[in-house]
């Protein structure tokens, strides 16, 4: 079977967990706790790319209060579904120093990724650095970092949608789904 035929049966036997209207509505609670919590900060929001690209395409324009956008990007995947060493692909231009920051991604699966950018953004002397995920995945161990805004909890299946991947592929999916039979 190639790629295309794999991509194609992964997302025609899917299960959904979270419909477009669900995830929305998310968004919208996630941004109106993060605006309680961070308004008078005038924070940096980093973007973990790649997942993160669509929870912040989302999430920012319901944060109605000053501040600046950039992107990070360090992944452990790189179109695989499991992962490996971390790899430092983007790093952000504007300073972090003595700055709020709020990282956001598409998803707290094992936090390792998520953790090593908290500290990165730390030694480059972050005031305080928070973590806002659209989903929080339930992996039932402990994790080295833990969400501050949580969109969603989804147990621990291989995800795809809204940002999540399936080896690169149906980060636009207008959903979460839940692969069936790997």
């Amino acid at each position: 079977m190639n790629l295309l035929e794999e991509i194609k049966r992964v997302e025609r036997e899917a299960e959904l967990l979270y419909s477009e209207a669900q995830v929305e509505s998310a968004i919208e609670r996630v941004a109106l706790e993060i605006a309680a919590r961070l308004a008078e900060s005038c924070p940096v929001i980093l973007t973990v790319l790649n997942g993160g690209i669509i929870f912040s395409g989302k999430l920012l324009p319901r944060l109605r209060f000053p501040l600046e956008i950039d992107s990070i990007q360090a992944s452990r995947y790189r179109g695989a579904t499991s992962g490996g060493q971390i790899q430092w692909l983007l790093k952000p231009s504007l300073c972090l120093a003595g700055r709020t920051v709020l990282l956001a991604d598409d998803i707290l699966d094992e936090g390792i990724t998520l953790a090593t950018i908290k500290e990165w953004c730390k030694e480059q002397g972050a005031k305080e650095i928070f973590i806002a995920v659209l989903i929080d995945k339930l992996i039932g161990r402990e994790r080295p970092c833990r969400a501050d805004f949580v969109g969603l909890e989804a147990e621990n299946r291989y995800l795809f949608g809204y940002g999540l991947d399936y080896k690169n592929y149906l980060r636009n999916a207008p959903g979460i789904f839940a692969c069936t039979g790997l």
